[in-house]
């Protein structure tokens, strides 16, 4: 049962967006949590770089699942969704902040690359990469 307001705006605006700002939600999760992990290594906190950049490779993950195939720029996404997720490993095992920031690199252009679409298809997308 969900009982912090927090949760329930969040359950809400999830089930009232556009296909289009869900898309947005999932990039923005996985650069705040690559965000988060590259902090993590500067910090030293090898506990908060894992989680954080798992649940950025989850993300990743959910993005490269629900990819229509149908299209062929979908097979191109599915390359480059494949190395984000090798640098974020690889930033994961090594501790090292490079290949995170390669990662969040591909992840902003992303970001900014489907919400230029969304505006362009009418989509009502917000327009900053998640401050």
């Amino acid at each position: 049962m969900i009982t912090s307001p927090y949760d329930k705006y969040r359950q809400s605006s999830v089930q009232t967006s556009t296909p289009s700002q869900l898309l947005l939600m999932l990039y923005d999760g996985a650069i705040r949590f690559v965000r988060g992990g590259i902090e993590g290594i500067k910090e030293g906190d090898y506990d908060k770089v894992n989680t954080l950049l798992n649940k950025a490779q989850s993300i990743v993950t959910e993005l490269t699942v629900t990819l229509d195939y149908s299209y062929e720029v979908s097979k191109g996404l599915a390359s480059l969704y494949e190395y984000i997720n090798h640098l974020l490993i690889d930033a994961n095992i090594k501790k090292t902040a490079p290949p995170a920031e390669e990662a969040l690199g591909y992840l902003l252009d992303l970001r900014d690359t489907w919400a230029q679409a969304a505006k362009l298809a009418g989509g009502g997308v917000p327009e900053s990469s998640n401050g």
